[in-house]
C-alpha cells in the first residue's frame, strides 16, 4: 500500500516493482530507466572532460561552452527557442529545478495546482517550500476540462505545474493549450512550473511546443529540461532551466544555497555532444520501440485506449484481464505471476487508490520488450 501523508506519495512503491521483477525474474518494464548504453561519443567527451581538468566549479549559471550550445540548440528546433544566456541555468536535475522555482517564488500558505496523475515528486515540493497542493484530476481521456481547472484556481494559487510531453500519460500540450492556460491565469498573479523534460519525444510527426514560446506566459515561467533524458544519462545529474532574466536572478539566488552548480566534466561532455546531436534520430529510436510495443500488445487482452503522444510510457487499461483487483494488486500479480513488470496510475495520485490503468515503459532494449510482449501473449 502507499504511504499518503501530507502531499507525499512514498518514493518506495515505485522501486518496489522494479525490486519485485529482480526478485522473480521478471521483464522490467515498470520504471523510465533505459536499459541500452550511451552513445560511445558521449563517453569519449567525458574522458576527454577529465583529461582537460574540468574538476572544479563551474559558474553558478553553467558552463559558457554548455550555455552558448544550448542557445543554439534550440535555436535550430523545429519550433525555434530564441535565448539570451542570462536566461538560461545548468541544474543537476529536473527535481532541483522544480523545487528551488518554487523556493524562489513561494510564501507560506500559497497553493499550487498540480494536474493528476502526475509525477510523484512535484506535491512534495510544494509541501517542503511551505505550499499547500491543490490536486486537479484529468478525466477519463486524459485531457484539460478547462472550466473545471478554473475551478481549481483561488486568491492563494502562487503556480501551476504542468508537465508536457507528460508522465505517465504521453499526452502533449500543444499551442492552443497554452493559449487556454493564458486565458485562465492572465489576470492572476500565477507562475508556470513547466516540465518539459521529454522534449526530444514526440511521436507522428509531432513537434514539441514549449510553454516558453508563448509571448505572455513567458514571462512567469520556469521552463525545465533533462540531458538525462535526452541522452540516457540520468545518472550524469545535469539539467537546464529557462526563465526570463528576474525569474532566473531570483531562481539563482536559491540555487546558490541549496546545491551552487553541477557535474563539471559532465558539462563539458555534453556541451560537445549537443554539436552532433540528431534529435530527430532519438525520436525515431523510441517511437519504433513504442510502435513495437503497441504492436504487440494488441495480441494480449491488454488494451490501449490512445497511443502515446510524446514521452517514454504507455498507458493500458488491464480491466479485460480483471474486474476485481485493484491497479496495484493487478500491477503485483503481473510482476511476479506473468513476469512483467509495471505501475499502477494510482502511484501517480495524491488521494486515488484504484484506477483502470498502468503503466510500462518502452525505454527499454528492443530484446526486452519482445520477450516481455511474447511472454504476457503465451501467459494473460
Amino acid at each position: 500500500m502507499m504511504e499518503k501523508i501530507h502531499g507525499f506519495t512514498h518514493y518506495s512503491f515505485f522501486t518496489e516493482m522494479s525490486a519485485l521483477a529482480a526478485q522473480y525474474g521478471s521483464y522490467d518494464l515498470s520504471l523510465g530507466l533505459p536499459d541500452f548504453d550511451i552513445d560511445e561519443r558521449l563517453k569519449l567527451f567525458l574522458k576527454e572532460s577529465a583529461e582537460l581538468s574540468h574538476h572544479q566549479y563551474e559558474p553558478l549559471s553553467g558552463s559558457s561552452l554548455l550555455i552558448e550550445n544550448i542557445i543554439r540548440f534550440n535555436a535550430k528546433r523545429i519550433n525555434a527557442i530564441t535565448l539570451k544566456p542570462r536566461e538560461i541555468t545548468v541544474v543537476p536535475c529536473a527535481t532541483f529545478a522544480l523545487y528551488t522555482a518554487l523556493k524562489s517564488i513561494m510564501n507560506q500558505g500559497d497553493e499550487v495546482i498540480i494536474i493528476q496523475p502526475s509525477y510523484y515528486t512535484y506535491g512534495p515540493s510544494v509541501v517542503m517550500n511551505g505550499g499547500l497542493p491543490v490536486y486537479y484530476d484529468l478525466g477519463d481521456d486524459f485531457t484539460i476540462d478547462w472550466d473545471k481547472l478554473k475551478k481549481c484556481i483561488s486568491e492563494k494559487t502562487k503556480a501551476i505545474i504542468v508537465n508536457s510531453p507528460q508522465n505517465p500519460t504521453g499526452k502533449i500540450w500543444k499551442q492552443k493549450d497554452w493559449n487556454q492556460l493564458y486565458e485562465l491565469i492572465k489576470n492572476h498573479n500565477i507562475y508556470l512550473i513547466s516540465e518539459e523534460i521529454y522534449d526530444t519525444y514526440c511521436y507522428d510527426d509531432a513537434e514539441h511546443y514549449s510553454s516558453y514560446l508563448h509571448p505572455d506566459l513567458k514571462d512567469r515561467t520556469f521552463c525545465i529540461f533533462s540531458f538525462g533524458k535526452m541522452f540516457h544519462t540520468s545518472g550524469w545529474k545535469v539539467s537546464y532551466m529557462i526563465a526570463p532574466e528576474k525569474l532566473t536572478e531570483l531562481f539563482q539566488c536559491h540555487q546558490q544555497y541549496i546545491s551552487y552548480s553541477a557535474n563539471a566534466p559532465a558539462q563539458y561532455a555534453l556541451a560537445k555532444y549537443l554539436e552532433l546531436f540528431d534529435p530527430s534520430a532519438n525520436k525515431q529510436m523510441m517511437q519504433r520501440k513504442r510502435d513495437m510495443f503497441n504492436e504487440m500488445i494488441l495480441n494480449t487482452p491488454l488494451r490501449i485506449e490512445q497511443k502515446a503522444e510524446g514521452s517514454v510510457f504507455q498507458i493500458v487499461n488491464f480491466r479485460n484481464v480483471s474486474k476485481t483487483m485493484t491497479d496495484v494488486e493487478f500491477s503485483k500479480w503481473l510482476t511476479i505471476e506473468k513476469k512483467v513488470a509495471c505501475l499502477p496510475l494510482s502511484a501517480f495520485y495524491n488521494s486515488r487508490q484504484n484506477s483502470n490503468y498502468i503503466r510500462f515503459s518502452f525505454a527499454k532494449k528492443d530484446e526486452i520488450i519482445i520477450q516481455a510482449l511474447e511472454y504476457l501473449q503465451k501467459k494473460l
